[in-house]
């Protein structure tokens, strides 16, 4: 995993990207991942309307696939910032997993919108600058079938049971979630999205205070975070930049979903 400290400037962003993408890879690493919003974090739509980019044109995707193909891993792009053609100029925020021949086998658009008064000085209104997803995604990457989902998606059960009983193994959750939430709620909410599945939840994510040249910097709150199907942290990136390796044994799913074997427990109800 990628634990960065973007900027609103791509341009500046990406070579960071690749550097720490080069010491994943130089440490065995065969399946990357980087957090939500791996291009730009900026909380000025106008800066973002000047720096972003329609996926055909996106240098940030382009470069990443090139890296993917030249290394021959596979590379979970958590996020990106990307134009549309939505009449009200909303962007989208993008998920990518990328094969070893550099090809897109799989994207997501973030479904659940942060939209949240965490405090008097502290809110959000993502929903304003970007279009929510309709689409739960499910990849196969051939060591495993992938959920995709992003970051405020965690506080959704339902789409985690939902793609776990469609066969996930493994769920990514690439972030830049707030320092208040993420001190209350972080690691709680994602132990128990992995015992609720039985799956490895991988959740890399933004970190520090992000400059800004235009509009408000924000801050993250880093601790990218690895836990088992038992619901164990099994890493812990802490809260500097940089990046971190682990093998893991994806036979742990099936071990833990034969101790509690509740994805085949559902009983209907009603009110």
């Amino acid at each position: 995993m990628l634990q960065l400290n973007v900027t609103d400037d791509p341009a500046a962003n990406l070579p960071v990207t690749l550097a720490l993408l080069e010491d994943a890879v130089a440490d065995g690493a065969e399946f990357v991942l980087t957090p939500e919003v791996t291009n730009c974090v900026s909380t000025s739509r106008n800066h973002q309307m000047q720096v972003l980019c329609h996926q055909d044109d996106d240098p940030t995707l382009a470069a990443l696939r090139d890296a993917a193909k030249r290394h021959g891993i596979w590379l979970l792009i958590g996020s990106l910032g990307l134009k549309t053609d939505d009449p009200d100029g909303r962007f989208a925020n993008r998920c990518f997993l990328i094969n070893p021949e550099g090809g897109i086998e799989a994207w997501y658009d973030k479904i659940h919108m942060f939209d949240v008064q965490i405090s008097e000085s502290e809110s959000y209104q993502e929903s304003k600058g970007y279009r929510p997803g309709s689409r739960a995604v499910l990849a196969d990457a051939g060591f495993a079938k992938i959920g995709l989902t992003i970051c405020y998606d965690m506080r959704f059960p339902a789409l985690y049971r939902d793609l776990a009983q469609a066969g996930a193994r493994m769920i990514t959750v690439p972030a830049a979630f707030s320092p208040i939430t993420g001190a209350a709620h972080w690691e709680s909410l994602l132990r128990a999205r992995a015992i609720e599945t039985g799956c490895f939840i991988i959740a890399p994510a933004q970190t520090g205070k992000h400059q800004a040249t235009e509009g408000k910097s924000r801050s993250t709150h880093g601790h990218s975070i690895v836990i088992s199907p038992w619901g164990e942290v099994i890493l812990d990136a802490g809260v500097d930049p940089g990046m971190v390796c682990l093998e893991i044994d994806l036979d742990d799913v099936s071990r833990a979903r034969q101790r509690v074997p509740s994805l085949m427990h559902d009983r209907p109800y009603k009110f």
